[in-house]
């Protein structure tokens, strides 16, 4: 089989606190192959995007990656140099963030800024530059792409802003691209627009892509596999077909029965009582036993090890393990 492009090994980042050093990201092991969707999915604040940026190096400071391994390619990204580094980030991956109004420089029309993102990893011209970003504004989309050279972000719609993010993320051509919830601010319709545009452009490049969401409608329309993560570890991965089908775990079946399209009319949706915990209160042992309705003795003292429920399919969970669901 052939190597991952991607490959994370038991990665650690870490925060200060009054406590000492705290682990948003704990633990937490991944693998993407080329052109593969994997899904990494989860409610806010349980470290989906911070996972996202220690895959770049782009922890922001006091954080810091305290331990594993990220491999893009082949290569280790965490022994590379600077200028190194540099050339990873947009050649082998890239990444589109959230909230596209305020990761667009306000003052640069949108085409110096596509145009600046190739001419960082290419040796052309202005003109051959921008004559690039025209292609890549059709390409994702943005009509009379020639026009939008010269817009600036406030006058560009969300949907716009959004695919001029996914232009400047495609620039350098990258073998990876992560989404890090690429249509939270987005109305349904435009929505519907990205998703399809990412899996047009998943297909006809054969790039790969790391979505990360909250929402298992998202994860349907575009996911091949899942990892689901809760306080800073996956506690449950498998293919899309298996976890939509056969969620095991119970926060992922939560997760499930939250699914406005599962919901019966005229009911009230169902939801996972509590909240996530923060990074510096986290409980012993599984740490979604405070919140998790098949909760028993060992769950409270003893972190759960993975199960295996198939070749592709495995959880973290004790009533899982025992048989008793």
């Amino acid at each position: 089989m052939e190597a991952p492009l991607l490959r994370v090994d038991r990665l650690v980042t870490v925060f200060p606190s009054d406590r000492g050093p705290v682990a948003v990201v704990d633990g937490v092991s991944l693998e993407i192959r080329a052109g593969e969707v994997v899904a990494l999915v989860g409610e806010s604040g349980c470290g989906k995007s911070m996972t996202a940026l220690s895959l770049l190096r782009l922890v922001p400071p006091p954080g810091r990656i305290a331990s594993g391994r990220i491999e893009v390619a082949g290569e280790d990204v965490l022994a590379l140099p600077v200028s190194a580094l540099r050339r990873l980030r947009g050649r082998q991956i890239a990444m589109i963030f959230q909230e596209p109004g305020t990761s667009l420089n306000p003052v640069l029309t949108a085409g110096a800024q596509v145009t600046e993102a190739i001419r960082l990893h290419e040796r052309v011209s202005r003109a051959a530059a921008r004559a690039r970003v025209v292609a890549l504004f059709e390409q994702v989309g943005i009509p009379d792409p020639r026009e939008r050279l010269d817009a600036y972000p406030h006058q560009l719609s969300g949907g716009m802003k959004q695919r001029v993010m996914i232009a400047m993320a495609l620039a350098a051509r990258p073998r990876l691209l992560i989404a890090d919830e690429p249509t939270t601010a987005l109305d349904v319709t435009i929505q519907a627009q990205i998703l399809e545009l990412l899996h047009e452009l998943r297909r006809e490049l054969g790039m790969a892509i790391l979505l990360i969401s909250h929402d298992f409608g998202v994860v349907n329309a575009l996911a091949d596999r899942v990892a689901v993560m809760y306080a800073g570890q996956i506690v449950e991965q498998g293919t899309r077909p298996e976890l939509l089908a056969s969620a095991r775990h119970p926060y992922t079946a939560g997760l499930l029965r939250a699914m406005p399209a599962r919901a019966v009319r005229g009911t009230r949706l169902a939801e996972i009582p509590g909240t996530v915990p923060s990074p510096a209160a986290r409980p012993p042992g599984c740490r979604f036993a405070t919140r998790c309705p098949l909760a028993f003795e060992p769950c409270a003292t003893i972190d759960p090890a993975w199960t295996a429920l198939g070749a592709t399919h495995a959880t973290r969970c004790h009533a899982v393990a025992e048989g008793r669901a």
